[in-house]
């Protein structure tokens, strides 16, 4: 019989809890360092900004002069662009993850497609943007509209989408789609009355990850040349516009000159945040509601 050591034991036994109450300390760390850096942001765009935020400055157009200024032309068009991406991300993205995880058959070519689309979840926006420029202004001659912004926008999360919806759809348990076919069901009934409505929460999880991602991006709009200029209030997909972000990037520039514009932009932050709440508040909705069905 193998002798066992048991101060050994004791002595490894006491090394990995020594061990796992340091790295447990340090992740707490590291939480909380995230967390008072995200506390003292927030802290100071309130402060900085909440007296600005008036019925004026929500429904009034940009002005040359801060105190007269208004940002109801970027609320406007981040909308529009909101209803561009939401629709083509949420409609192509899970067809595609639908397609790759359900209808296409497992092989390299599959595998290729796949590992593409994940490392292009990492491309900096910048490369969207002068994708966007290229197709969307140029050879589609759309021009620097709203219709250009989103449809660029949608390629920028779309991956994030698309991976998100994959890992939905592998998360449903086997068993409920082979009930289905027992009963008789089509594929795609299958699909649609069980699989989907079973991986949508999940699915919206990565969806509201990649709309936050999409309603804050500066660099893809800088590239593609949307102003912030004093221009008309925003109709349609086709009109030219302004979003949230552009207005707070060119305020921020212009703060170095006039200081008042430094308010604005935290003030113009605060509205950001706020619409991206109200946006993430409906999608949580949606996912908790199915959640509870499933």
């Amino acid at each position: 019989m193998k002798y066992i050591d048991h101060k050994l034991v004791q002595k490894r036994m006491n090394s990995r809890l020594l061990k796992n109450n340091l790295l447990k300390q340090a992740f707490l760390i590291a939480t909380l360092i995230g967390l008072v850096v995200l506390a003292i942001l927030i802290f100071r765009v309130v402060t900085q900004g909440i007296a600005w935020i008036d019925w004026n400055f929500l429904t009034g157009k940009l002005s040359t002069f801060p105190e007269k200024a208004g940002i109801m032309g970027a609320i406007l068009g981040t909308s529009y662009l909101m209803l561009i991406v939401i629709p083509v991300t949420l409609i192509i993205g899970v067809g595609t993850a639908i397609y790759l995880e359900l209808y296409a058959k497992k092989g390299k070519f599959q595998s290729f497609i796949a590992t593409n689309i994940s490392n292009l979840a990492g491309v900096p926006s910048i490369v969207y943007g002068l994708l966007g420029l290229t197709i969307f202004v140029r050879v589609m001659d759309f021009g620097n509209v709203i219709l250009a912004g989103g449809l660029t926008l949608s390629l920028l999360v779309l991956p994030i989408v698309i991976v998100a919806a994959q890992e939905a759809i592998r998360a449903v348990p086997n068993h409920l789609s082979e009930a289905s076919y027992g009963m008789g069901a089509t594929k795609w009934q299958t699909v649609k009355n069980i699989i989907l409505p079973a991986a949508l929460p999940g699915i919206l999880t990565g969806a509201i990850l990649a709309l936050s991602r999409a309603i804050g991006e500066t660099a893809p709009l800088t590239v593609l040349g949307i102003p912030a200029l004093l221009i008309p209030f925003p109709e349609g997909i086709f009109d030219t516009f302004t979003a949230l972000p552009m207005q707070i990037y060119y305020w921020t520039l212009d703060s170095s000159l006039v200081d008042e514009y430094a308010f604005l932009a935290a003030a113009t932050i605060i509205v950001l945040l706020l619409l991206l709440f109200i946006l993430n508040s409906i999608a949580i909705f949606i996912r908790n509601k199915f959640q509870q069905r499933y």
